[in-house]
């Protein structure tokens, strides 16, 4: 993936590492913690303009997070009521209870979601769904962007040939994110299994 990235850059600049960080939305695969401090590390050897590598980065992550709005926003609420009526174990309270905490932490939510792994994509989703204002969606999505690309674009600036380890310690914490949303998945899935049962239980009485 890396020549990949390299090639695309040689090719397009800081063009293409605003292009690979829009996909990067898309495909989480393309993760933004090699994308970016490999970036940097390409215009600490002069092949691209640091200031352009933080526009375009930045640029293509507000691309791809607008995407992912529209893709919310063309759901909507019915079809996502519709859609969780249909899951197992989901109840349309719980839905109704992320809509709430949506209108209450929304903006907050948006502009720190940027910051952490895994959520930086999906976030974009509910904001859609919920119709956040586009200026005011757009404007917290471009800082909080601007905040995470400049930390990791910077990294791999300043590491020089050792950017990669950006990607080792990056890696971790994207990995203690993934462990933490597996756990939450796991005890909701045990306690809606634990409320069935007990229905079911009271139910025969």
């Amino acid at each position: 993936m890396t020549d990949w990235l390299i090639g695309l850059m040689e090719s397009l600049g800081a063009v293409g590492a605003g292009l690979a960080i829009a996909l990067e939305n898309l495909f989480p695969p393309l993760p933004s913690e090699v994308i970016l401090p490999l970036a940097g590390f390409t215009a600490s050897k002069g092949n691209m303009d640091l200031v352009d590598v933080l526009v375009c980065t930045t640029l293509g992550s507000v691309v791809g997070a607008l995407a992912l709005y529209a893709v919310g926003a063309l759901l909507g609420r019915e079809r996502t009521l519709a859609i969780a009526a249909k899951l197992p174990l989901v109840k349309i309270t719980d839905i109704e209870k992320t809509e709430a905490f949506f209108q209450r932490h929304g903006r907050k939510a948006v502009f720190f979601g940027r910051m952490i792994p895994i959520f930086r994509s999906l976030i974009s989703v509910p904001a859609g769904v919920e119709r956040m204002p586009l200026p005011m969606f757009t404007l917290l999505t471009t800082l909080g962007s601007l905040i995470w690309n400049t930390v990791f674009v910077m990294a791999g600036y300043l590491l020089g040939d050792n950017w990669h380890l950006v990607e080792t310690y990056a890696g971790i914490g994207s990995k203690i994110v993934l462990g933490l949303v597996a756990l939450a998945v796991v005890v909701f899935v045990v306690v809606r299994l634990t409320e069935r049962a007990k229905g079911r239980h009271a139910s025969r009485r």
